[in-house]
């Protein structure tokens, strides 16, 4: 009986050491959770339970139980590398299977998938303008490798100061604007458009006080746009008219139309009888074959006319070329930015992340992946950085649990264990060969 008591000993003992042996050849797997042995002693039951005087049959290895302790976050030189600081686990696919994991290493493959090492996509949520997840159905984050479509300008938002000070264009001398006449305008600024294939386009402003006070009232600017094309030909748009009040701000607080061909009502804040109009102007159709543009709105929201240089504050149009995908970026909520050459970036979604009431009942798939099991329960969804579920951290990996030092403590116990039991069996041995030498 003595030796199969310390011949569980001994298998209990080798069980230790196997699953410390394993602790420490991970602790440098990203994303692995050290286990420890659970031991339960061992009594035969008879009928009656367990006699008052049994003395036990040995040990056995009830139970390798994980341990989800938070890993150190090491940082790396690459955005798709993301490590979890908190509760919760990366759900992966593969082949229709859904995985759980804590090691996030990802790349692109060749068509586009995030996947780690071993081929298994990363999943992703829908989300929406604001990044939050507008569902839970979790589906393959795939990035578009194709050029960024190109965005033709549609608006441009302008604060600029008229000089208070400028001397009026004399009326009569230069009754109306020619562009390539600077005695005909006080002020001009050029900035970049883009058509819808992404060309871009010159388009100047100029602005003009005319002395001529019955048609455009003291106090007020004719502004006109005039765009360049890349043949070389020029289109004049509307003419419309800037009021600022006795203390230089303006009274126009709406969007200005400057290819619709009208006045535009919203230039000025008053009646200022029929505004100067270049008859003719409106819709422009670009020679590079792009859509034609119908409307174009410039809004002067914070312009002045102070007594000072006539001069631009800021100036942003909405317009953009075409462009290449130069890489991503994920938030701590973990939702997907991709970034293109043209200085653009799209929302894909967001990683998506699980977690579980009882993580310690994850079966080990290898690979530093578990699956769902009935002691862990159902995998609960939700988006980083939500309710219980922890932030994502871009450009860094969650290293091993394992501390070194602590294992090898763990090992010197074990083997000290493994030996106690195996001199159990020499002591038995030899109480046995002097109870065969006494018969004898």
């Amino acid at each position: 009986m003595s030796f199969q008591t310390a011949l569980s000993g001994l298998n209990a003992s080798s069980g230790n050491l196997n699953v410390i042996g394993n602790n420490i050849a991970n602790s440098s797997t990203t994303g692995f959770k050290k286990a420890r042995a659970e031991f339960g002693d061992v009594y035969a039951v008879s009928f009656g339970g367990v006699s008052n005087t049994a003395t036990g049959s040995g040990v056995r290895l009830a139970n390798v139980a994980q341990e989800f302790t938070q890993g150190n976050i090491d940082f790396t030189d690459n955005n798709l590398d993301l490590a979890i600081s908190g509760e919760g686990f990366f759900a992966l696919n593969e082949d229709g299977n859904t995985l759980y994991t804590r090691s996030g290493s990802f790349s692109v493959d060749r068509d586009g998938y995030v996947v780690n090492a071993h081929g298994q996509r990363l999943q992703q949520y829908d989300v929406n303008s604001d990044g939050v997840a507008t569902n839970f159905t979790p589906h393959d984050m795939q990035l578009d490798t194709g050029a960024n479509p190109a965005s033709a300008s549609t608006r441009i938002d302008i604060n600029t100061n008229l000089d208070a000070g400028a001397t009026p264009i004399d009326n009569t001398a230069y009754p109306a604007l020619v562009t390539t006449d600077p005695n005909t305008y006080n002020f001009s600024t050029t900035t970049t458009i883009y058509d819808s294939l992404g060309v871009t386009h010159d388009a100047t402003l100029y602005f003009r006080r005319d002395d001529d006070y019955t048609d455009v009232p003291a106090n007020n600017w004719e502004v006109t746009m005039e765009i360049k094309d890349t043949d070389g030909t020029t289109h004049l748009g509307d003419t419309e008219v800037l009021e600022f009040d006795n203390s230089g701000t303006l009274q126009s607080t709406g969007d200005i139309d400057f290819l619709d061909g009208a006045p535009d009502a919203n230039a000025n804040s008053v009646a200022l009888g029929t505004p100067p109009f270049i008859a003719g102007a409106g819709a422009w159709t670009p020679s590079t074959g792009a859509a034609p543009m119908s409307s174009f709105t410039l809004n002067f929201a914070g312009s002045t006319q102070f007594g000072a240089t006539s001069a631009v504050n800021d100036l942003v149009q909405d317009g953009y070329t075409s462009g290449r995908l130069s890489g991503i970026s994920v938030d701590s909520t973990g939702v997907v930015f991709a970034r293109y050459t043209n200085g653009q970036s799209d929302t894909l979604g967001a990683v998506a992340m699980a977690r579980f009431a009882n993580p310690n009942g994850l079966k080990q798939n290898g690979d530093t992946n578990w699956t769902a099991t009935f002691e862990s329960g159902d995998a609960l969804a939700g988006q980083a950085g939500s309710g219980n579920f922890g932030q994502i951290q871009s450009g860094a990996l969650e290293a091993s649990n394992v501390d070194i030092s602590q294992e090898l403590v763990n090992m010197i116990i074990a083997q000290r264990d493994y030996q106690a039991n195996a001199k159990m069996i020499s002591t038995e041995d030899q109480v046995t060969q002097t109870v065969i030498n006494s018969v004898r």
